[in-house]
Protein backbone atom coordinates (compact mmCIF):
# COMPACT_ATOMS: atom_id res chain seq x y z
CA UNK A 1 0.00 0.00 0.00
CA UNK A 2 1.52 3.66 -0.66
CA UNK A 3 2.80 5.34 2.18
CA UNK A 4 2.79 9.20 2.34
CA UNK A 5 6.43 10.63 2.85
CA UNK A 6 7.27 12.75 5.80
CA UNK A 7 6.18 15.85 5.23
CA UNK A 8 9.15 18.55 4.76
CA UNK A 9 10.19 21.05 8.06
CA UNK A 10 8.56 24.18 6.72
CA UNK A 11 10.08 27.53 6.98
CA UNK A 12 7.62 28.60 10.00
CA UNK A 13 9.19 27.98 13.26
CA UNK A 14 7.31 25.22 14.95
CA UNK A 15 5.45 24.29 12.21
CA UNK A 16 4.29 20.46 12.71
CA UNK A 17 5.52 17.87 10.62
CA UNK A 18 4.38 14.51 10.17
CA UNK A 19 6.83 11.15 10.45
CA UNK A 20 5.53 7.50 9.67
CA UNK A 21 5.86 5.46 12.07
CA UNK A 22 6.25 2.30 10.63
CA UNK A 23 3.39 0.74 8.74
CA UNK A 24 0.32 1.20 11.61
CA UNK A 25 1.27 5.03 12.61
CA UNK A 26 2.14 8.84 11.94
CA UNK A 27 3.89 10.89 14.73
CA UNK A 28 2.58 14.26 14.64
CA UNK A 29 5.53 16.19 15.62
CA UNK A 30 5.55 20.20 16.94
CA UNK A 31 8.71 20.98 17.91
CA UNK A 32 11.48 18.67 19.43
CA UNK A 33 12.05 20.64 22.86
CA UNK A 34 10.06 20.45 26.35
CA UNK A 35 8.07 23.50 27.17
CA UNK A 36 5.21 24.51 27.61
CA UNK A 37 3.92 26.09 24.53
CA UNK A 38 4.99 23.36 22.55
CA UNK A 39 3.16 21.04 24.94
CA UNK A 40 0.09 23.41 24.70
CA UNK A 41 -0.69 22.65 21.25
CA UNK A 42 0.05 18.92 21.86
CA UNK A 43 -3.05 19.20 23.83
CA UNK A 44 -4.99 21.08 21.47
CA UNK A 45 -4.07 18.24 19.09
CA UNK A 46 -5.41 15.62 21.24
CA UNK A 47 -8.98 17.31 21.75
CA UNK A 48 -9.24 17.76 18.10
CA UNK A 49 -8.32 13.93 17.23
CA UNK A 50 -10.76 13.59 19.76
CA UNK A 51 -13.29 15.71 18.42
CA UNK A 52 -12.87 14.38 15.23
CA UNK A 53 -12.97 10.46 16.28
CA UNK A 54 -16.51 11.55 18.08
CA UNK A 55 -17.42 12.39 14.21
CA UNK A 56 -16.42 9.66 12.74
CA UNK A 57 -13.85 11.35 10.81
CA UNK A 58 -10.93 9.06 11.99
CA UNK A 59 -12.07 5.91 10.35
CA UNK A 60 -9.74 3.05 11.17
CA UNK A 61 -8.00 5.00 13.96
CA UNK A 62 -7.25 3.24 16.90
CA UNK A 63 -5.96 5.15 19.34
CA UNK A 64 -3.43 8.44 19.94
CA UNK A 65 -0.82 9.09 23.02
CA UNK A 66 0.60 12.60 23.26
CA UNK A 67 3.98 13.35 24.50
CA UNK A 68 6.40 16.30 25.28
CA UNK A 69 6.12 17.91 21.56
CA UNK A 70 4.14 14.98 19.59
CA UNK A 71 1.64 13.08 19.55
CA UNK A 72 1.58 9.45 17.73
CA UNK A 73 -1.84 8.28 16.15
CA UNK A 74 -2.06 4.36 15.91
CA UNK A 75 -4.26 3.19 13.00
CA UNK A 76 -5.19 -0.06 11.31
CA UNK A 77 -4.08 -0.12 7.77
CA UNK A 78 -7.35 -2.62 6.63
CA UNK A 79 -9.58 0.28 7.84
CA UNK A 80 -8.02 3.55 7.05
CA UNK A 81 -6.44 5.03 3.91
CA UNK A 82 -3.28 6.32 5.18
CA UNK A 83 -2.64 9.20 2.65
CA UNK A 84 -5.88 10.63 3.31
CA UNK A 85 -5.01 10.14 7.39
CA UNK A 86 -1.93 11.56 6.90
CA UNK A 87 -3.43 14.69 5.37
CA UNK A 88 -5.67 14.98 7.53
CA UNK A 89 -3.41 14.80 10.16
CA UNK A 90 -1.29 17.58 9.15
CA UNK A 91 -4.17 19.71 8.01
CA UNK A 92 -5.72 19.07 12.16
CA UNK A 93 -2.31 19.72 13.47
CA UNK A 94 -1.72 23.44 11.52
CA UNK A 95 -5.18 24.61 12.42
CA UNK A 96 -4.39 23.41 16.05
CA UNK A 97 -4.54 25.93 19.09
CA UNK A 98 -3.12 25.98 22.27
CA UNK A 99 -5.21 24.30 25.00
CA UNK A 100 -4.29 25.08 28.47
CA UNK A 101 -4.39 22.41 31.23
CA UNK A 102 -7.58 20.88 31.76
CA UNK A 103 -7.25 17.99 33.89
CA UNK A 104 -8.19 17.20 37.39
CA UNK A 105 -5.79 18.48 40.32
CA UNK A 106 -4.78 15.94 43.04
CA UNK A 107 -3.17 16.43 46.25
CA UNK A 108 -1.01 13.05 46.71
CA UNK A 109 0.64 12.21 50.10
CA UNK A 110 4.48 11.67 50.05
CA UNK A 111 6.74 10.42 53.17
CA UNK A 112 10.44 12.02 52.84
CA UNK A 113 11.96 9.76 55.42
CA UNK A 114 15.60 9.19 54.77
CA UNK A 115 15.12 4.48 53.68
CA UNK A 116 12.49 6.43 51.65
CA UNK A 117 14.51 9.71 50.09
CA UNK A 118 18.27 8.32 49.76
CA UNK A 119 19.24 11.28 47.45
CA UNK A 120 17.67 13.67 49.49
CA UNK A 121 20.36 14.93 51.61
CA UNK A 122 22.26 15.21 48.13
CA UNK A 123 20.19 17.14 46.24
CA UNK A 124 19.89 19.69 48.88
CA UNK A 125 23.35 19.85 49.01
CA UNK A 126 23.82 20.38 45.45
CA UNK A 127 21.03 23.00 45.81
CA UNK A 128 22.96 24.69 48.76
CA UNK A 129 19.46 24.00 50.64
CA UNK A 130 19.02 21.39 53.79
CA UNK A 131 16.30 18.84 53.67
CA UNK A 132 13.84 21.07 55.20
CA UNK A 133 14.10 23.65 52.21
CA UNK A 134 13.86 20.87 49.30
CA UNK A 135 10.48 19.70 50.93
CA UNK A 136 9.25 22.90 50.90
CA UNK A 137 10.14 23.49 47.34
CA UNK A 138 8.39 20.47 46.48
CA UNK A 139 5.68 20.65 48.34
CA UNK A 140 4.48 24.66 47.57
CA UNK A 141 4.78 23.75 43.57
CA UNK A 142 1.92 22.78 41.21
CA UNK A 143 3.00 20.01 39.17
CA UNK A 144 1.51 19.38 35.65
CA UNK A 145 1.16 15.96 33.88
CA UNK A 146 3.20 16.35 30.31
CA UNK A 147 2.76 12.56 29.56
CA UNK A 148 2.94 8.58 30.58
CA UNK A 149 5.70 6.77 29.54
CA UNK A 150 8.55 4.37 30.21
CA UNK A 151 6.60 2.43 32.46
CA UNK A 152 2.63 1.94 32.05
CA UNK A 153 1.58 4.52 34.60
CA UNK A 154 5.21 6.04 34.92
CA UNK A 155 4.06 10.24 34.69
CA UNK A 156 6.35 12.81 33.19
CA UNK A 157 6.07 16.04 35.60
CA UNK A 158 6.91 19.51 34.23
CA UNK A 159 6.94 22.17 37.38
CA UNK A 160 9.95 21.07 39.48
CA UNK A 161 11.76 24.41 40.94
CA UNK A 162 14.30 25.88 38.75
CA UNK A 163 16.48 25.31 42.00
CA UNK A 164 16.27 21.78 42.26
CA UNK A 165 17.21 20.62 38.70
CA UNK A 166 19.72 18.25 38.85
CA UNK A 167 21.10 15.28 36.43
CA UNK A 168 20.48 12.14 36.81
CA UNK A 169 22.56 9.79 38.76
CA UNK A 170 25.86 9.08 36.81
CA UNK A 171 25.14 4.71 37.44
CA UNK A 172 21.36 4.01 37.73
CA UNK A 173 20.41 1.76 40.09
CA UNK A 174 18.98 -1.73 39.71
CA UNK A 175 15.97 -1.29 40.94
CA UNK A 176 14.21 1.47 42.11
CA UNK A 177 10.96 0.82 44.68
CA UNK A 178 7.41 1.60 43.24
CA UNK A 179 6.19 4.77 44.45
CA UNK A 180 9.34 6.42 44.70
CA UNK A 181 9.06 10.47 44.06
CA UNK A 182 11.84 11.04 42.12
CA UNK A 183 13.57 13.67 40.28
CA UNK A 184 15.82 14.48 37.38
CA UNK A 185 16.59 17.77 34.59
CA UNK A 186 13.59 19.72 35.20
CA UNK A 187 11.58 17.01 35.80
CA UNK A 188 9.40 15.35 38.59
CA UNK A 189 8.14 11.47 38.54
CA UNK A 190 7.05 8.72 40.37
CA UNK A 191 7.86 4.97 39.54
CA UNK A 192 4.64 2.89 39.54
CA UNK A 193 6.58 -0.54 39.08
CA UNK A 194 9.96 -1.67 40.86
CA UNK A 195 12.20 -1.42 37.93
CA UNK A 196 16.13 0.10 37.28
CA UNK A 197 16.00 3.73 37.49
CA UNK A 198 18.72 6.80 37.43
CA UNK A 199 16.43 9.61 38.66
CA UNK A 200 17.30 10.84 42.35
CA UNK A 201 14.91 9.29 44.81
CA UNK A 202 13.14 11.91 47.18
CA UNK A 203 10.61 10.29 48.83
CA UNK A 204 8.03 7.86 48.59
CA UNK A 205 3.72 7.72 47.64
CA UNK A 206 1.75 5.56 49.14
CA UNK A 207 -0.96 5.44 46.22
CA UNK A 208 -0.91 3.03 43.24
CA UNK A 209 0.10 5.08 40.37
CA UNK A 210 -1.26 2.15 38.21
CA UNK A 211 -3.72 -0.48 39.34
CA UNK A 212 -5.46 -3.26 37.19
CA UNK A 213 -8.51 -3.15 39.85
CA UNK A 214 -9.46 0.12 38.36
CA UNK A 215 -10.14 -1.35 35.12
CA UNK A 216 -11.87 1.75 33.28
CA UNK A 217 -8.76 4.20 34.30
CA UNK A 218 -6.12 1.62 35.42
CA UNK A 219 -3.32 4.81 35.16
CA UNK A 220 -3.84 7.00 38.21
CA UNK A 221 -2.22 10.44 36.25
CA UNK A 222 -3.87 11.67 32.92
CA UNK A 223 -1.61 13.89 30.75
CA UNK A 224 -3.32 17.75 31.53
CA UNK A 225 -3.91 16.86 35.24
CA UNK A 226 -2.34 19.06 37.69
CA UNK A 227 -0.57 17.33 41.06
CA UNK A 228 0.83 18.82 44.38
CA UNK A 229 2.76 17.02 46.74
CA UNK A 230 1.78 16.92 50.31
CA UNK A 231 3.90 15.50 53.22
CA UNK A 232 2.89 12.83 55.24
CA UNK A 233 4.45 11.14 58.46
CA UNK A 234 6.12 7.35 58.48
CA UNK A 235 2.33 6.18 60.35
CA UNK A 236 0.07 8.16 58.16
CA UNK A 237 2.24 6.45 54.91
CA UNK A 238 2.19 3.09 56.77
CA UNK A 239 -1.57 3.64 57.09
CA UNK A 240 -2.03 4.90 53.35
CA UNK A 241 0.05 2.28 51.56
CA UNK A 242 -1.69 -1.14 53.67
CA UNK A 243 -5.41 0.60 52.81
CA UNK A 244 -4.67 1.31 48.99
CA UNK A 245 -2.93 -2.38 49.05
CA UNK A 246 -6.16 -4.06 50.01
CA UNK A 247 -8.34 -1.64 47.96
CA UNK A 248 -10.27 -0.37 51.49
CA UNK A 249 -9.26 3.58 49.84
CA UNK A 250 -10.12 4.94 47.04
CA UNK A 251 -7.71 7.22 45.17
CA UNK A 252 -10.63 9.38 43.96
CA UNK A 253 -10.80 10.83 47.20
CA UNK A 254 -7.35 12.88 46.45
CA UNK A 255 -8.61 13.98 43.10
CA UNK A 256 -10.91 17.60 41.93
CA UNK A 257 -12.37 17.47 39.45
CA UNK A 258 -11.50 20.10 36.23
Amino acid sequence: MPRTAPAPMSATPNAPRLLPLGDTAFTVEFGTTIAPDLHARVRGFAAGLAAAADAGALPGVIEWLPAFASVTVFFDPDNADPDALAAHLLSLARQTHAVPLNGATWTLPVCFDEDFGPDLDDLAARCGLDRAGVIARLTGAEFSVWMLGFLPGFPYLGGLPAELAQPRLATPRTAVPAGSLAVADALCAVYPWTSPGGWRLLGRCPVPCFDVRRSARPALLAPGDRVRWQAVTRSDFDTLAADFTAGRADPDRLRAAP
